[in-house]
């Protein structure tokens, strides 16, 4: 819509973008925070029909055809629209079990990841602090719910972060002897991908020191661990990496859901019944030549731009072109270091090749010259030094008046 005439409000109540597919990589310290997210400000800097809002939308009336954003101090404000977009994505689902969200983090944005990255590095100092063999084991045993790519590729990371990076920084303990343990409800690691690459992965994880557990459900998680299968698995650290659902501000339109909730979308990625308002990425249920469009980052793309496209042509008085079509460029998983699956339609690849070619779009695709420039620089330390640049656990803030450091 950059040269639509539009007045674009763009609404979030974070000022940043993140590159979501290396978010587990903040988590496990391979890169900074910063170097997958970056300022929507910037971003939308020389588009000049853009405003941004730092706010939470709380309310949506399509009767006024306006939303309610709550800012920060300044209380809530109401604004119209004539066209709506939503692209609020999704958060972790924990299957009617929020109590697991105390004990076991999800991985969605960057509060996240830091989180997890604390969580992680605190677990080995407190290993190697304890003289508790059991407390120790406790804490050297990582237990991740969830087996898909954001599951495999973390399990993988953490493997090498145990047995590479911090194998020898340690007096007490041996970090190589971690036991990280995936778990999985269904039969198979990675169930959208096609069975002999879930396969590959998984000899991979193997390989790496992972422990993979399939057709075990989870029933309990607590301080202590995890109950799976009625066997309990002593962790101090715990990571969902299993289910996901939509924003709760989705139910505000009263459109038709899946059973998921995402909203079920017409041709045009409208929302039925209602003139234009349109849902986009993860929060929308698409399903074109009988199949559902993946919840990745390209058809997220690929249903914004249609988006903007077709309101830019509705504002000069052209109909759609035609209905969405989702050009599917296939799914990619990366399994440690060298080692990365690619399934495109028939084309099926694994290995070292094919972990080049996801180095080359993962970089392609961050959204600034200086983060690509970065994060390469960052790959390159890290793969010929085994080195993670990002290994600090941020302090808490201390109860009482501030203390100037000294």
């Amino acid at each position: 819509m950059k040269r639509s005439d539009a007045d674009i409000i763009l609404i979030d109540r974070r000022n940043h973008h993140i590159f979501q597919p290396l978010l587990y990589q903040v988590a496990t310290s391979v890169l900074a925070p910063s170097e997958i997210a970056a300022p929507i400000r910037h971003l939308a800097e020389k588009q000049k029909n853009v405003n941004v809002m730092l706010a939470e939308v709380t309310g949506i009336d399509l009767n006024s055809r306006s939303v309610d954003a709550s800012c920060p101090v300044l209380g809530t404000r109401t604004i119209k629209f004539d066209y709506l977009i939503i692209a609020t994505g999704m958060q972790p689902s924990y299957f009617g079990h929020d109590e697991f969200g105390k004990y076991a983090p999800g991985l969605k944005n960057l509060s996240d990841a830091e989180a997890i990255r604390a969580k992680i590095l605190n677990a080995y100092e407190l290993a190697e602090t304890t003289d508790d063999e059991k407390e120790r084991a406790r804490q050297m045993t990582f237990v991740l719910v969830g087996a898909g790519a954001t599951g495999v590729e973390l399990a993988a990371s953490m493997a090498q972060l145990a047995t590479v990076t911090l194998r020898r920084q340690f007096r007490h303990i041996d970090p190589a002897k971690s036991s990280i343990i995936l778990i999985e409800g269904g039969n198979r690691i990675l169930p959208t991908f096609a069975k002999n690459l879930a396969k590959k992965a998984a000899k991979r994880l193997e390989k790496l020191g992972v422990k993979i557990l399939t057709g075990v459900k989870v029933e309990k998680v607590d301080e202590s661990g995890v109950v799976a299968d009625g066997k309990r698995i002593p962790s101090a650290t715990v990571l969902w990496t299993a289910g996901v659902a939509p924003s709760p501000i989705l139910k505000l339109l009263g459109a038709k859901t899946d059973r998921v909730g995402r909203v079920s979308v017409g041709p045009f990625m409208n929302v039925q019944d209602v003139t234009g308002v349109f849902v986009v990425g993860d929060a929308s249920s698409v399903v074109r030549d009988g199949r559902p469009v993946p919840g990745v980052a390209p058809a997220a793309i690929q249903q914004g731009r249609y988006v903007g496209r077709l309101i830019s042509r509705d504002l000069k008085g052209q109909s759609p072109k035609r209905p969405f079509q989702y050009f599917d460029k296939g799914s990619m998983a990366v399994v440690g270091k060298n080692f990365a699956i690619l399934e495109s339609g028939r084309l099926h690849m694994s290995g070292f090749l094919t972990w080049l070619v996801w180095v080359f779009l993962h970089l392609m695709s961050l959204p600034q010259l200086q983060d690509r420039l970065r994060v390469q620089i960052e790959w390159f330390w890290a793969y010929f030094t085994g080195q993670r640049a990002s290994r600090l656990i941020p302090e808490q803030p201390r109860a009482g008046s501030y203390e100037p450091d000294r």
